[in-house]
């Protein structure tokens, strides 16, 4: 049987901190909650955090200052070979006499063992079917006239031949985390019902059979900050979403039983899984209350954004009591971790924090950059355009808008390539293009900006 898959946390596309930082805090949770509810002797269910794209700096920089582990990256949650195979292989050598191999298949009762040398590589297998086949063979002396003592000898003579007389070395051999759906093509073709499953130095790690395709399995996953299909892991649809944690506007992802959806008006979904210890008495260390403070700050700009409620606040301070540093200047100490605006690569610096929106036009992309040098980015004005116009060429936008914000000003800097009527419209403003527009109290792309384009 298949082992269990773990369930795993997932942040959005493209992801910020809050996006990394609130799967590490909620994986965390799940799993001792998993530990508390397990019954004896039963194996916790895993949750695993995992993540959609590279590590914003400030994100690395955080986790390398509290000692955690960054969750590995995910391309999509498209079934996979490793959710059929059977992981239990059974081995014999190509040496073996086919009477230790037929003991070997009748004990752990399965249809086919498979061969390796003595390192361990792949060489092919022996199933019950070629076993069998190598017994039927034998009765064609009788066809030529010997006698039934002469088929009996010949078949007691072949249970003492080498397994390698009978091996069969073409089948088909796939990689754990071939897709299923592809995968499955090529397994009905062969003429073998099996097919091995090969780590990268050829060694059989799993077996997969035609049986095993008859179940189609659905990768279980928790979304946090986000609830749209646009913003998911590929292959989202094929998937069953068992939660979802998120603190902005509902989205398009559906499901087909009722799960837990916790959505909160709040600055950071960080905040809403801080919440959550609270509710079920679990303490939070404090790397893990690190890295939740550094998102509820970053997401808030420092608890200076709109969005910023009394939760937030409130949150903040009770982190920053468990790991015994000041919010405020905690929250500077993480945007920091960005590094120098000059050096920081224009890719990076225009597109390290950017969402897609659908409008009625087509598709918008809004950017953000935070920083303390307002100056300083802006002296890169016509760098970041240039980049951005081979965004609205190769993306397709309508536009791409980037806020600049100064988290110590409390406003941003717009710079829009492509369709700016819709930008002048949403905000009655004349965005001309050189030099930007200057928008003070804008620091919410969530609830100041975007809101205001898609009623555009």
């Amino acid at each position: 049987m298949p082992e269990p898959q773990p369930i795993l946390v997932i942040g959005h596309k493209n992801p910020d901190n809050d996006a990394i930082c609130s799967a590490i805090g909620y994986a965390y949770l799940k799993n001792e909650l998993a530990k508390r509810e397990a019954k004896d002797g039963e194996e916790p269910q895993i949750y695993q955090a995992v993540r959609l794209g590279p590590l914003p700096p400030e994100t690395a920089g955080v986790l390398e200052r509290w000692g955690v582990e960054a969750p590995v990256v995910i391309n999509n949650v498209f079934a996979r070979i490793s959710d059929v195979m059977t992981s239990d292989v059974i081995c014999t050598t190509p040496d073996a006499k086919i009477i230790e191999a037929g003991r070997i298949l009748r004990k752990h009762n399965i249809q086919a063992v498979v061969v390796t040398d003595e390192e361990g590589t792949y060489q092919g297998i022996v199933s019950t079917r070629m076993i069998a086949n190598r017994y039927i063979s034998a009765t064609d002396v009788l066809d030529e006239g010997a006698s039934h003592m002469a088929v009996a000898a010949d078949l007691i003579a072949s249970l003492e031949q080498t397994v390698d007389s009978i091996m069969e070395a073409q089948i088909l051999t796939v990689d754990k985390d071939d897709r299923l759906s592809e995968a499955r093509i090529d397994i009905l073709a062969q003429p073998w019902r099996e097919a091995v499953v090969l780590d990268e130095a050829r060694r059989p790690i799993g077996i997969v059979t035609r049986s095993d395709l008859a179940f189609h399995p659905h990768r279980k996953v928790i979304l946090v900050d986000h609830n749209e299909v646009r913003q998911a892991v590929n292959g989202i649809k094929e998937a069953e979403v068992v939660e979802i944690i998120d603190h902005h506007r509902i989205g398009d992802v559906s499901t087909v039983n009722p799960i837990k959806f916790l959505n909160m008006p709040v600055g950071s979904t960080s905040t809403i899984v801080a919440l959550e210890f609270r509710k079920h008495g679990i303490e939070i260390p404090k790397p893990i209350a690190g890295v939740l403070l550094s998102a509820v700050m970053t997401d808030t700009v420092v608890l200076k954004s709109p969005t910023t409620t009394a939760i937030d606040e409130e949150i903040a301070g009770y982190l920053a009591n468990i790991i015994g540093a000041d919010p405020f200047k905690y929250g500077l100490k993480v945007f920091s971790f960005r590094g120098d605006d000059d050096d920081m690569p224009i890719d990076k610096l225009v597109g390290a924090d950017s969402k897609e929106f659908q409008i009625s036009d087509g598709t918008v992309l809004i950017a953000q950059h935070e920083t303390t040098n307002l100056e300083s980015v802006m002296m890169r004005e016509q760098e970041m355009r240039t980049y951005m116009r081979s965004l609205v060429e190769t993306g397709g936008y309508v536009f791409v808008l980037l806020m600049v914000t100064d988290i110590i000003a409390g406003g941003s800097q717009f710079l829009c390539e492509g369709n700016r009527k819709i930008i002048n419209r949403a905000f009655d403003i004349e965005c001309t293009g050189e030099g930007g527009t200057w928008m003070p109290g804008v620091l919410s792309r969530k609830k100041q900006v975007a809101a205001r384009i898609l009623e555009a």
